[in-house]
């Protein structure tokens, strides 16, 4: 399996791959592009954007500037899709939104993982967990979502929490670490 094929399958990968640091530097200039571009020039801002993402259900979303990701591919969003200011997606992962969600400034989703292990870690190797978040989410400024989470339909996640585990459907979950505090 090349480095990319063990990446996507969840197994530990060299994150100092040539084929991997290449696209990462391809993404990297798509990004600088769409984050360069005139707030007024969304129809390219969109065409971009499908282009970079794996997966966009319809021409209704939004992504304000500036937004980053890794590799965008690993990307999927549904209809009607909002992330405000300073939207990060770490994608080594797949990373899939639903329908309806709306992301708060200074979001952040990961997928990757690292070692504790202070040797193994500084060897590069790594894996990725997907994240999935449902429909009807509607996720709080300043939220970290961590690599193998699960949010289910019509969550709301409080500013400034800390996702670390699944979120089951139809609550309220707030907090570090994030915990449901109210059943819809």
């Amino acid at each position: 399996m090349t480095e990319k094929e063990k990446m996507l399958a969840g197994e530990v990968y060299s994150a100092v791959d040539p084929e991997l640091l290449e696209e990462l530097m391809a993404t990297r200039e798509v990004l600088y592009e769409y984050n360069s571009l005139h707030p007024s020039e969304t129809r390219r801002m969109k065409e971009i954007l499908k282009g970079l993402l794996g997966y966009v259900a319809d021409d209704e979303f939004i992504i304000n500037q500036p937004f980053r990701c890794d590799y965008g591919k690993q990307i999927s969003i549904g209809k009607r899709f909002f992330a405000n200011f300073n939207f990060t997606v770490l994608d080594e992962a797949r990373v899939t939104i639903g329908d309806d969600c709306f992301i708060g400034p200074n979001v952040s989703i990961y997928t990757a993982c690292h070692s504790t292990d202070p040797v193994e870690r500084n060897s590069r190797q790594e894996w990725a967990k997907p994240v999935s978040i449902g429909h009807n989410v509607w996720i709080g400024g300043s939220v970290t979502i961590l690599p193998g989470v699960t949010i289910g339909d019509n969550v709301t996640i409080g500013a400034g929490s800390v996702v670390v585990g699944d979120i089951p459907p139809n609550t309220i979950a707030v907090g570090n670490p994030c915990k449901v505090i109210k059943n819809l």
